[in-house]
């Protein structure tokens, strides 16, 4: 009995998102896209399945795949797998992840996919994101699929050896459990004001 009164103690100090599981359903949101358009899944009805990446501006992780995070969203976009980028940073913490800021990233990169600003930073502590970058898999009916990393390379495209979310998206489109269905996100922390 004394366990359970520490851990209920210690439990009260323990700040970390609850976030999502695979088999979870993920809840939807209406974010500020870098055209200043609001966002969520229900833009996309036709959708097969959602790619959701927390993503910024300034994590050396996140800028190293930002070329493959384009790519994802060319293949598999026209495939019915909408690719979201959600930048869930606070600009007070890292003023370069601002929104003007990443209006600025996109345009310079070409991005082709919603680049979203989680302004108050309501939504990734829903999700459980940690990283930048971190992506979350979900299939048409928002169920999540896989949780992790977009691949085991995460400074070097050419030497990436497993796709974990290509391989992912392929089992969920074959109706399969992907396998595994979660790995670690490598990246930098999300920032908050302590």
């Amino acid at each position: 009995m004394f366990l359970i009164y520490i851990f209920s103690f210690l439990s009260l100090f323990n700040n970390q998102p609850v976030g999502l599981n695979p088999g979870d359903k993920a809840a939807d949101f209406q974010l500020k896209n870098i055209d200043g358009k609001m966002i969520g899944f229900s833009n996309y009805k036709d959708a097969k399945g959602f790619i959701v990446i927390f993503t910024c501006n300034h994590c050396p992780f996140s800028v190293a795949y930002e070329e493959r995070i384009i790519d994802l969203a060319k293949k598999y976009s026209p495939l019915g797998y909408q690719l979201i980028a959600i930048n869930p940073n606070d600009p007070e913490v890292v003023e370069e992840d601002s929104y003007a800021e990443m209006q600025e990233r996109a345009k310079k990169m070409k991005f082709n996919f919603p680049y979203l600003f989680d302004e108050g930073q309501k939504v990734f502590p829903l999700y459980g994101a940690t990283k930048t970058p971190h992506v979350f898999l979900l299939d048409k009916n928002l169920i999540v699929k896989y949780i992790g990393a977009i691949d085991d390379s995460a400074r070097n495209p050419s030497e990436v050896k497993v796709k974990y979310l290509e391989d992912a998206i392929t089992a969920v489109d074959q109706g399969k459990v992907p396998n595994p269905s979660i790995t670690k996100a490598i990246g930098c922390s999300i920032k908050v004001k302590k």
